[in-house]
């Protein structure tokens, strides 16, 4: 019997020192953090800030790779599917982990089985933009103008059941406004023609537009968040005048489901004195990102939340992709 229990004890003493060195020994070579969306938009632009200091808190090197198409799934899946040693790491928005999975009839991978929520860095709000020659300036005046001119305004959204697209039709139903959608292949064609004046107006995420809207190429009529962004303060929230109205889109880190939970906590712990760090606060505030201040289970509750969510929204709205 004794000799049992000391057995069993040795065993457990051994596989907890193999943990612990595994994790202090991490990351063996360079960490790569998988980013499903093209070089410039607000993921890879938080990606590559947050793979910065997440290198200098590991002692390591961390580099982002883009791999961009079908609305973010072929990066996902390549990330749900690399080894489970946390060398590959997904950095992605709510779009693709929790729309995608509603909207494509067959994604490639399941957002909460597939993968451990490390950490969520914030969410940004998405502007509603119109081309300078739209006759309306301002949210009141917006929602009078396609109000009195029911199918008349056209929208552009990087393509069909992405979230530029469902706030679109979020509006609609909250607003009882109808606005046509016109879907791109991408954020960038899509902001190509409002500024070009093809389309007159586009729900476009704050960080890709900022530089615009500072250039005077397009006007904020409203942003998509509950309350107004610090960035944009005198820019309403949509909601001010549409009871209702909100989506955000936030941007998070994730590991594949079944990497070792040593090396989990590792990079957890590390993310939180990265997010912790007034450098990087003051980086990502000035994108437009509002911080998140989550625990990796408070993160896992949201995106559960906002899987059941979105599907609503895109059930209403019809779109699928296959």
């Amino acid at each position: 019997m004794h000799r049992r229990l000391i057995i069993t004890l040795a065993a457990t003493l051994l596989m907890l020192g193999t943990n612990i060195a595994r994790a202090t020994d991490y990351p063996t070579r360079p960490v790569t953090v998988i980013v499903p969306q093209t070089a410039g938009g607000t993921n890879d632009i938080v990606g590559r800030l947050i793979a910065q200091k997440l290198g200098e808190a590991l002692a390591g090197s961390v580099v982002v790779e883009n791999r961009p198409g079908a609305g973010g799934n072929i990066g996902t899946v390549y990330a749900a599917k690399a080894p489970k040693d946390g060398h590959t790491l997904l950095m992605t928005i709510s779009s693709a982990q929790a729309i995608n999975p509603a909207v494509y009839k067959n994604p490639g991978f399941d957002p909460v089985k597939d993968f451990t929520p490390l950490a969520l860095v914030g969410a940004v709000p998405n502007v509603l933009v119109v081309n300078p020659a739209f006759p309306a300036k301002n949210l009141a005046e917006f929602l009078k103008l396609v109000k009195a001119n029911p199918g008349k305004y056209p929208y552009a959204s990087a393509g069909n059941g992405t979230l530029n697209h469902l706030l679109g039709e979020m509006l609609n139903s909250t607003a009882g406004v109808k606005l046509q959608h016109i879907p791109y292949k991408g954020v960038a064609p899509a902001m190509t023609d409002v500024i070009g004046g093809q389309v007159p107006m586009a729900f476009t995420s704050l960080p890709s537009v900022l530089q615009h809207l500072k250039a005077g190429r397009l006007i904020a009529i409203g942003v998509s968040s509950p309350a107004r962004s610090p960035v944009l303060p005198d820019v309403p929230a949509i909601g001010e005048q549409v009871p209702g109205y909100s989506g955000t889109l936030w941007v998070g880190l994730f590991a594949a489901r079944g990497t070792p939970p040593e090396i989990e906590a590792r990079l957890q712990d590390a993310m939180k004195k990265v997010l912790a760090a007034p450098d990087t606060q003051e980086k990502l505030q000035a994108q437009g990102v509002e911080l998140a201040n989550a625990t990796p289970a408070q993160f896992a509750a949201l995106l559960q939340e906002d899987i059941t969510r979105w599907a609503r929204i895109v059930r209403e709205s019809g779109a699928t992709i296959d």
